[in-house]
């Protein structure tokens, strides 16, 4: 079996966080649930590059946005993938730091699993290919 992927989640609202905890972990995920940014960004920086899967953070913090947080959290670890989502906002350019934003309405529990699902695939980069091993040919006289 395969090991769980880890989403670092932060949300100030804590009955939204627990519901987004309870979606992802019925999921198959392993969630480290925060409430403010910079919670995530001490575990960001205690924990090993590349064992945080993804970071999911709410776009209006308080102390410290969405986009703080994220290009924060970069700093530390450049690959690491990020989403924002937001509950009230619905123009894009408020999110311009992580990898994907879903504004208000579009951050169906459906759309955001697609899309989690899709950024975690993506960190582990492509397949590697099988090296092609040379033809020999041998001469016949």
């Amino acid at each position: 079996m395969r090991p769980k992927k880890t989403i670092l989640c932060v949300d100030h609202n804590e009955q939204s966080l627990s519901i987004r905890k309870f979606l992802l972990e019925t999921r198959g995920y392993r969630v480290v649930a925060v409430t403010t940014a910079q919670e995530a960004l001490e575990e960001v920086n205690r924990s090993m590059p590349g064992s945080i899967d993804l970071l999911l953070a709410e776009l209006l913090l308080p102390q410290m946005d969405g986009n703080e947080l994220v290009r924060r959290a970069k700093q530390h670890n450049p690959a690491l993938p990020s989403m924002l989502i937001s509950g009230t906002v619905t123009s894009h350019e408020r999110a311009t730091a992580a990898d994907v934003f879903l504004p208000k309405g579009a951050s169906s529990p459906v759309e955001m699993l697609e899309r989690i699902r899709v950024l975690v695939a993506r960190k582990r980069g492509p397949k590697k290919a099988m090296p092609v091993q040379p033809m020999v040919f041998q001469q016949t006289a």
